[in-house]
C-alpha cells in the first residue's frame, strides 16, 4: 500500500505536465486522475486501515492515511470529477486541465501530510495552481484577484513557516505532535498560517472576493476543496492533541456565526455562498471528530451551488425574484440548499446530526444559531419564484452530469451515518428549517442591510493577521 500511495501522490504532478504536451487528451487524463483518487479513497473505506509512511528519518516527515484523509480525498475526487466533466465541451485549454489536475494533486498530499514541513510545500503549490486558475481568464480583474490571493496566502505562510521552524528547534521533528511542548508563538504562527489559508473567522475576509469573482468551476474547487487544505490540519492536530481541541472548537463556533450572520444580509448570490462557506468550515472545526463527513457533505454542496450562480439569470436577488427560474434548474438549486440546510433524505441531515451530538455543551446554543441562520440564508435560494419553460439557457449537457455526481453525492453519502433516521433526529432538524424560513419570510426577506466591506481590502486583510496573531498567543497561553 505504501508504495500505491506514493505512485498516487506523485501521478497527479507526472500527468499534469503530460496534459501541456499531449493537449488532444487533456480531459481524459485529468478526469482519469480525479476517478483513481476517487478509487483510492474507497480503499482505504473498504480497509478501515491506518497507514504511516516516515519519508525522512529524523525530521518527522511523516504522511498518514486514514478515514479523516479518505473523507477529505473523496470530497476532492468528486468535486474535480463534476468540474471536469462541467467544463468537458467548453472551450478551456490543456493548461487550465493542467493546473486543475496540479491543484487535485497537492490538494490531495496536504490531505495526507501529518508534519509542518511537507504540509507547507503542499500550501504553498495549492497557493500557485489556485493563482493560475483564478487568473485564467487574463482580465484585469481576474489578475488583480489572483495577485491579491496569492499576496495574502503567501504573507500567512511566512507566518507558518517561521513557526514550523521553531517547532523543529523544540523538538528536532516538524511532526505535528511537536504542537505540544512547542513555545506558544510557535502554536500562534501556525494557527494564524492555517487560519488565512482557510479562510476562517476574520481571516477569512479573503474569501468572498476572491470566490465570487472566480469563474464558476474555479469557484467550485476553490469552495469545494482548497480552502479545505487549511481547516484539514487544524482538524488533525485538534484530534491529535487534546490541548490544541478547545483552541479549534472556538474558532468554530465563531467562524460559524460570523460566516452567516454577513450571509444573511448579502444580496449577490456568489457572495452568499462564499460567506456561508467561510460558516460550514466552522462547522468541520467545531466537532473535529466528525469533521470529514462535514466536509464531505459541504464540498458537494457548495460546488454544485457554484455551478448553478454561474449560469443564473443575474446575480442579484432581487432581480432574480423578478425573473423566474426555469424548473429544472430551480430543483438542482433547492436539493442542494435542502441538504445544507439539514433536510432529511440528503446527507447534510446526518452530518449536521452527527455534528450535533459531537458538540461539547457549551457550543450547543451558538451552534444552534448558526444552523438557524444557515436556514434562513438557503430560504432566499429555495424561495426563488420559478416556471416551466422550454428554454435551455445556458446550462449544457454537461452542467446536468455535474449536477448529477454532485447531487446524486448527497444521497448516496447517506449511508455514511443512517443511524441518524429516527424520528427524534428527523423532528429536530425539520422544526430548524421550519423556524428559519419563517424568519426569512416575516424578516430577513424585507431586511434592507449591508455590512461594509472595508475589511475586505488588501491592506485591511494584512493588518488583520497581526491582531488575530495577538488573539491566538493569548488563546495558546491561557
Amino acid at each position: 500500500m505504501t508504495n500505491i500511495t506514493i505512485a498516487w501522490m506523485a501521478l497527479p504532478f507526472f500527468l499534469g505536465f503530460v496534459i501541456y504536451l499531449l493537449p488532444k487528451l487533456d480531459r481524459f487524463l485529468a478526469l482519469g486522475v480525479a476517478l483513481l483518487s476517487l478509487n483510492y479513497a474507497l480503499a482505504i473505506f473498504s480497509t478501515q486501515s491506518l497507514l504511516n509512511i516516515q519519508l525522512l528519518d529524523n525530521f518527522g516527515v511523516t504522511l498518514t492515511i486514514d478515514q479523516l484523509s479518505a473523507f477529505f480525498i473523496v470530497t476532492n475526487a468528486i468535486v474535480t470529477t463534476a468540474v471536469i466533466i462541467y467544463t468537458w465541451s467548453s472551450e478551456k485549454t490543456a493548461f487550465f486541465y493542467m493546473q486543475v489536475v496540479i491543484l487535485h494533486g497537492s490538494v490531495n498530499s496536504a490531505f495526507i501530510c501529518a508534519d509542518f514541513i511537507s504540509l507547507y510545500v503542499a500550501l504553498e503549490v495549492i497557493s500557485i495552481a489556485a493563482f493560475l486558475l483564478i487568473t485564467y481568464p487574463r482580465t484585469d480583474r481576474s489578475i488583480w484577484v489572483g495577485l491579491r490571493y496569492l499576496f495574502i496566502s503567501n504573507t500567512a505562510m511566512l507566518f507558518y513557516l517561521v513557526g514550523a521552524v521553531l517547532v523543529y528547534k523544540a523538538h528536532n521533528s516538524f511532526s505535528f505532535a511537536g504542537l505540544r511542548g512547542s513555545p506558544p508563538e510557535a502554536v500562534a504562527l501556525i494557527f494564524l498560517g492555517l487560519l488565512v489559508k482557510g479562510g476562517i473567522f476574520v481571516s477569512g475576509f479573503w474569501l468572498p472576493l476572491t470566490h465570487s469573482e472566480s469563474q464558476s468551476q474555479v469557484s467550485a474547487m476553490l469552495s469545494g476543496v482548497v480552502v479545505k487544505s487549511g481547516v484539514f490540519p487544524l482538524v488533525r492536530c485538534a484530534l491529535l492533541l487534546e490541548e490544541i481541541d478547545p483552541i479549534v472548537r472556538i474558532f468554530g463556533v465563531t467562524t460559524a456565526l460570523l460566516g452567516v450572520g454577513y450571509a444573511i444580509v448579502e444580496k449577490d448570490t456568489k457572495r452568499t455562498l462564499a460567506f456561508s462557506t467561510i460558516s460550514q468550515l466552522g462547522f468541520i472545526m467545531a466537532a473535529p471528530e466528525v469533521g470529514g463527513f462535514y466536509a464531505l457533505t459541504h464540498g458537494l454542496v457548495k460546488s454544485a451551488l457554484f455551478l448553478i450562480s454561474g449560469i443564473l439569470p443575474s446575480r442579484n436577488f432581487q432581480e432574480l425574484r423578478d425573473k423566474p427560474l426555469n424548473n429544472s434548474m430551480w430543483i438542482a438549486l433547492a436539493i442542494a440548499s435542502f441538504s445544507i440546510s439539514g433536510f432529511p433524505l440528503l446527507s447534510g441531515f446526518g452530518a449536521k446530526i452527527l455534528t450535533s451530538k459531537n458538540l461539547l455543551p457549551w457550543q450547543v446554543v451558538a451552534m444552534n444559531v448558526a444552523t438557524v441562520g444557515t436556514t434562513i440564508v438557503f430560504a432566499k435560494f429555495i424561495f426563488l419564484p420559478h416556471q416551466k419553460s422550454e428554454e435551455k439557457g445556458k446550462a449544457t449537457s454537461g452542467f446536468w452530469w455535474a449536477m448529477v455526481i454532485l447531487l446524486g453525492g448527497l444521497i448516496v453519502a447517506n449511508a455514511v451515518y443512517y443511524q441518524a433516521y429516527s424520528l427524534n433526529n428527523i423532528l429536530k432538524p425539520l422544526i430548524t428549517i421550519s423556524i428559519g424560513w419563517l424568519a426569512y419570510i416575516l424578516i430577513f426577506r424585507k431586511l434592507i442591510l449591508k455590512f461594509p466591506r472595508g475589511v475586505e481590502k488588501f491592506d485591511h486583510l494584512i493588518g488583520v493577521m497581526s491582531l488575530m496573531l495577538i488573539i491566538i498567543f493569548w488563546m495558546v497561553q491561557i
